[in-house]
């Protein structure tokens, strides 16, 4: 899990993540979206990879990316139970304070 985490700490990862989450892309089409070198983006691939978020298809030059959806799923689902907030009914409660704008870890927050 800590390699999961380590993948969702960095903002370009979490875009690329985003992006597969609407389709399958290659890598090439991945790039068009962002201002960093190919060596800065593969290593973001590599890091994703390494975390089991994304895989790729190989067809001679192109690699297609695809999501990974339920080791994300398994992370989100992780963490919520690390905070307890899958205990009775803790769920629920969570999604209604953030609908309402309010913190899930602070109760006493306010909507900002």
């Amino acid at each position: 899990m800590a390699n999961v985490y380590k993948a969702l700490s960095d903002p370009t990862r979490r875009k690329i993540l985003q992006m597969l989450r609407e389709r399958d892309m290659t890598a090439g089409e991945i790039s068009e979206h962002f201002e960093i070198t190919k060596p800065t983006l593969s290593r973001h691939f590599a890091i994703l990879k390494e975390a089991d978020l994304i895989y790729g298809d190989k067809v001679q030059t192109t690699i297609t990316y695809h999501l990974n959806a339920s080791v994300l799923e398994d992370a989100m689902v992780s963490l919520l139970d690390s905070f307890g907030l899958l205990k009775e009914d803790g769920l629920n409660k969570a999604i209604k304070r953030m609908a309402s704008g309010k913190s899930v870890m602070n109760p006493r927050s306010e909507p900002s």
